[in-house]
């Protein structure tokens, strides 16, 4: 598998651009729109414009390739998602640290970003598993994960410490390169049938 990269990825819907300091704006205004969104996530940005340097700075650590969702009719940020755990001698990333303001939710903006980022990881970074984990409480995010064609694989229990100090057990899934084309077709039929 190749390493990947800091690119744009585009869509019909959305466009993945890698994250940068011009999304402000458009993520603190996507990110305040519901505080719960960052219930389960190590930084919460709907706290404001004083949280914004760490979150930059966590997202583009060298480990991450981040991106900001960016709705293709407005240009403005609706959210972000990054790539993890990247091991390209083992074939594998994980997708991860997804959110969208609820603005976008259920529509076709996250259907389309992980159809965007998984075509990346298998059709051209050749990636044999892509991962995807959320926090056990998350019972929106594991649907969803099973609404793409994620397969759970099992739960690891206390896996992260939160920084309320709640022990956090996550339920991982995954795609693998053999069930990639029956995923795609999935995704696809979804976005030409129902723009969701």
């Amino acid at each position: 598998m190749r390493t990947p990269e800091r690119v744009v990825l585009a869509g019909r819907f959305v466009r993945l651009e890698p994250i940068e300091e011009r999304h402000r704006d458009d993520l603190l205004a996507a990110a305040a729109q519901d505080p719960l969104t960052f219930r389960y996530l190590f930084i919460d940005l709907s706290r404001g414009a004083s949280v914004w340097p760490d979150y930059l700075a966590d997202a583009l650590k060298p480990e991450y390739v981040t991106w900001a969702t960016v709705d293709a009719t407005t240009g403005r940020a609706s959210g972000s998602s990054r790539f993890l755990d990247i091991a390209p001698e083992h074939g594998r990333l994980e997708i991860g640290w997804t959110w969208i303001a609820p603005s976008h939710q259920r529509t076709a903006t996250n259907t389309e970003a992980k159809l965007l980022q998984l075509r990346y990881a298998f059709d051209e970074l050749g990636a044999t598993r892509v991962a995807l984990k959320t926090d056990q409480r998350n019972e929106r995010s594991q649907r969803a994960i099973e609404r793409i064609g994620g397969v759970r694989e099992g739960v690891l229990r206390h896996q992260f410490r939160m920084p309320d100090g709640f022990m956090r057990s996550s339920v991982y899934y995954s795609i693998l390169a053999d069930e990639w084309p029956a995923v795609k077709a999935g995704l696809e039929e979804r976005l030409s049938e129902t723009g969701s």
